[in-house]
């Protein structure tokens, strides 16, 4: 026993010392190295590249237009370390992600619902601020800690039988819906906020926001439960959007009087 004592005691000491806080002030366990997650997400970013084919031409230019525009209007501290680039992938999915080192991708389904430039910058702008609020290193540091604690209580209560094995997957599905799962939300809602300012800031219109929800709220199809989910339902996400809009739309006017104003035709 003394022995899971000392390593409880350790993986306290890991997290105590792990902590850092986000763009927003949220305090974050980050377990992970920052160089080490990068060198993943450039691993996976080939992956992407070599399992779907991508779309170059004006496709590739309105996209990379946009993404450009969001990435320039980042402080200079944000830009370095970030391998920042993008590729648009044939894919009918309405999607788009950002993997640490800055390695972004957007599906040509995306394109069907973010209708103009500035809906996809929406779209850009929230999955930059994944890579610069690291979230990724976040889920990761965070499943750690759950898997660890809950080895921990199983072999200190000697839950090894059949039985054991039943409590064990009823706390595994309590630590999933009632930690990771939560953090996931609370990692969607502040990418929103921190898009919604990125995209001000480059001189996208912040309003466009609502009108990419909207989009796809129209698209349909059910969703699960809020406590159930790992992003934020479709109302939460405008409430939280419409209750930063009237600081997003002073930013934007300041990029707008700046000499911001992005042009990226659509094809």
């Amino acid at each position: 026993m003394r022995w899971i004592h000392l390593l409880a005691a350790g993986a306290l000491s890991l997290t105590l010392t792990a902590c850092t806080t986000s763009p927003t002030g949220r305090q974050q366990l980050t377990l992970v190295s920052d160089a080490q997650l990068n060198q993943m997400g450039a691993q996976a970013f080939q992956q992407y590249q070599q399992d779907l084919p991508t779309v170059g031409g004006t496709t590739h230019r309105y996209v990379q237009c946009v993404a450009d525009a969001l990435v320039g209007a980042l402080p200079a501290e944000q830009q370095r370390g970030q391998d920042w680039q993008i590729r648009v992938f044939e894919s009918d999915q309405a999607n788009a992600f950002a993997l640490p080192g800055g390695y972004m991708g957007v599906n040509t389904g995306l394109l069907q619902v973010a209708r103009d430039q500035d809906q996809l910058a929406a779209v850009i702008g929230h999955e930059i601020a994944h890579v610069l609020a690291r979230h990724a290193n976040e889920r990761v540091s965070t499943q750690t800690a759950t898997q660890l604690g809950l080895s921990v209580l199983s072999s200190a209560s000697g839950m090894q039988g059949p039985g054991g094995q039943q409590m064990m997957g009823a706390l595994g599905l309590g630590a999933q819906y009632g930690i990771l799962l939560p953090f996931s939300r609370r990692h969607e809602s502040e990418a929103d906020v921190l898009g919604l300012e990125l995209m001000a800031d480059a001189g996208f219109d912040p309003r466009a926001s609502l009108a990419l929800w909207e989009n796809m709220s129209a698209q349909g199809g059910g969703q699960p439960p809020a406590w159930m989910s790992s992003h934020p339902s479709h109302g939460q996400r405008v409430g939280g959007l419409q209750a930063q809009m009237d600081s997003a739309l002073a930013r934007y006017q300041q990029a707008r009087q700046a000499g911001r104003t992005p042009n990226c035709p659509r094809p």
